[in-house]
């Protein structure tokens, strides 16, 4: 079913908000920027998950998935992961729809993956585990198989009986961080699981967002030989966990991050999700001396998605730099949304 079908059966009893018609006709239309539609994006992203839901919330969902109509991988990818950050149960269908879309692009289709984890789907367990099993493409089956597990530990008397460390992040996270035990803060420790490749990808992940978490703030004594362990994942065979340690690297924008961050955007020969999230880290420390000079030279890569992941990550290396209080659209003087990317 397509997008717009699936947006038909689900929005006939939705009332149109004029705020939310804005934000999606700005994020819908090719005639906008780029850097204006993820404005736009993170605005919606904010209405659609507000907790309790507003009267604008189930129509920013469905503003946030008319957008998958676009030609744009690189904003295909960045609308699947809003929804999975919405913990908003309306965003499944949507999401389904572009896991089991073959022709749709794979960095889309894993990130719908990834989001119908975040969003704890019991029922979409037998989809993701069909698609890690099956003849697909590798970024795609590895995302399922972590995805499988997300939600099974979700739904577990584990995540119970852990004890987890309070993270600094509000972000639903592919994996937990590892549980407080003796050895869940020795980063020697977590760095060896997570490069064992032996290991299965969800508990590699966990050791990941551990490292994270033991980076912030960054003034922690931990935080630098955290940050250089994470960047070892630069090394490894998965196209899949190199760009979640990029990704990871944008949430925390330490400083000790760029060197690997630009030499993983100046390979060519890295996979277009890995030096998207790359670029994307580096936007986000776009008051660090010399990161814009670095990524203007991305304007005119020959991989569209890391050109477009250029010309956004400047948008935000001058949010960064300007002070401003939310990276978002605000289509209404009168309208205030306290929104973070």
């Amino acid at each position: 079913m397509s997008p717009s079908a699936i947006e038909d059966s689900i929005t006939t009893t939705r009332v149109a908000d004029p705020i939310v018609l804005s934000l999606r006709d700005t994020l819908t239309s090719e005639s906008s920027s780029l850097a204006l539609r993820f404005r736009a994006l993170f605005s919606l992203k904010h209405l659609a998950s507000l907790h309790p839901p507003s009267a604008q919330t189930l129509s920013a969902i469905d503003a946030i998935a008319a957008a998958f109509s676009s030609p744009s991988a690189l904003l295909k990818h960045e609308l699947a992961y809003c929804l999975g950050q919405t913990r908003n149960s309306a965003a499944v269908p949507y999401l389904r729809d572009r896991l089991e879309d073959r022709n749709e692009d794979a960095i889309c289709r894993h990130e719908a993956a990834e989001a119908l984890a975040a969003l704890g789907d019991k029922d979409s367990l037998e989809l993701l585990r069909r698609m890690k099993d099956e003849d697909e493409e590798v970024v795609v089956r590895e995302t399922c198989e972590i995805a499988v597990e997300r939600i099974e530990w979700e739904h577990s008397g584990r995540r119970e009986a852990e004890k987890l460390k309070k993270s600094d992040f509000s972000s639903i996270d592919p994996a937990p961080p590892m549980p407080q035990t003796e050895d869940s803060t020795s980063i020697p420790d977590l760095e060896a699981s997570l490069l064992d490749t032996k290991l299965p990808l969800f508990q590699r992940y966990r050791a990941m967002f551990a490292l994270r978490d033991l980076s912030s703030p960054p003034d922690l004594p931990t935080a630098i030989p955290a940050v250089l362990a994470l960047a070892k994942g630069f090394r490894d065979s998965s196209a899949l966990f190199r760009h979640e340690i990029a990704f990871v690297f944008g949430q925390l924008s330490h400083p000790a991050s760029i060197p690997s961050l630009i030499k993983t955007l100046d390979d060519l020969e890295e996979a277009s999700m890995v030096r998207h999230e790359a670029a994307d880290a580096l936007g986000s420390m776009g008051d660090e001396e010399g990161v814009e000079d670095v990524l203007k030279k991305y304007l005119d890569d020959p991989d569209t998605i890391v050109r477009e992941s250029a010309i956004v990550a400047l948008d935000m290396a001058e949010f960064e730099k300007s002070g401003q209080l939310e990276y978002a659209l605000v289509p209404d003087a009168g309208q205030t949304l306290e929104v973070q990317s």
